[in-house]
């Protein structure tokens, strides 16, 4: 049921077992989610060039920010965002995750994140074939690499293209430390294994009432997306199952 990822850099992927098949053959997601893709970034260049006015006369620095992260088998990649930060913000610190009332945040910054207008040019990346409408989140190789090391298979969220949107996203807060990032790959897996059409539309409309405030209960309520026990149990099930081959691994 598993696979083991054996490097990050240069996109190798060794399969010492095989993960479940998607419900949903690659070709027909990957095009539906590039027409949608489309229309979505039609749709909502009002939008961006309304984020992109307001971030250009509020801050300096460029308007659209590039970072590199993690896509499919491992292969690096230029994610597009809107900067909702201040520039070069970490020359003098390093890498590090954002946290609650950052101050590197703009009050412009803020707003676009409360409203995930930021996430629009990702829409691009769609496009471009590097992440999927839905999907684990990407990771930055800095952070990646050592979250491998602490977190029973965290490789394995990269055995599918990123996605703008995810499982994790519509029902947990961002990430601010170790135990999150654990729960959050609990949803990442569970999404991997039981990936389907009806699945993608849940999250879908799941990240619609995300993007109108409501509560994660709301979608689980209506629309019956995973909650927190099936996803739990299914990452129990899968780490028993991966036991042997971790402590292959840790041997190693």
């Amino acid at each position: 049921m598993l696979a083991e990822i054996d490097t990050y850099q240069d996109g190798s992927c060794t399969d010492r077992m095989q993960f479940t098949q998607s419900a949903w053959p690659g070709w027909f997601k990957a095009g539906t989610e590039f027409v949608l893709a489309l229309g979505l970034l039609i749709l909502s260049s009002p939008l961006l060039l309304f984020a992109a006015l307001l971030v250009k006369l509020t801050s300096r620095g460029p308007v659209i920010y590039c970072q590199t992260r993690l896509g499919r088998n491992g292969r690096p990649y230029r994610i597009f965002k809107i900067r909702t930060m201040i520039h070069n913000c970490e020359r003098k610190s390093g890498p590090r995750w954002a946290v609650p009332d950052d101050p590197r945040i703009t009050p412009v910054g803020r707003f676009l994140r409360r409203t995930h207008l930021d996430e629009l040019p990702q829409l691009w990346n769609v496009l471009r074939g590097e992440m999927s409408l839905v999907g684990p989140r990407p990771e930055r190789p800095e952070f990646a690499a050592p979250l491998a090391e602490l977190i029973p298979l965290y490789r394995e969220r990269l055995l599918v293209r990123p996605g703008v949107t995810g499982l994790a996203q519509v029902q947990l807060p961002a990430d601010t430390d170790l135990d999150s990032v654990r729960r959050k790959l609990a949803y990442d897996l569970y999404y991997i294994r039981q990936a389907g059409l009806w699945l993608d539309v849940q999250i879908w409309l799941s990240t619609v009432f995300h993007l109108f405030g409501c509560s994660a209960a709301t979608p689980r309520k209506l629309l019956g997306i995973p909650g927190r026990d099936a996803v739990e149990d299914s990452y129990r099930n899968l780490t028993e199952e991966a036991q042997p081959l971790l402590q292959m691994q840790g041997a190693n």
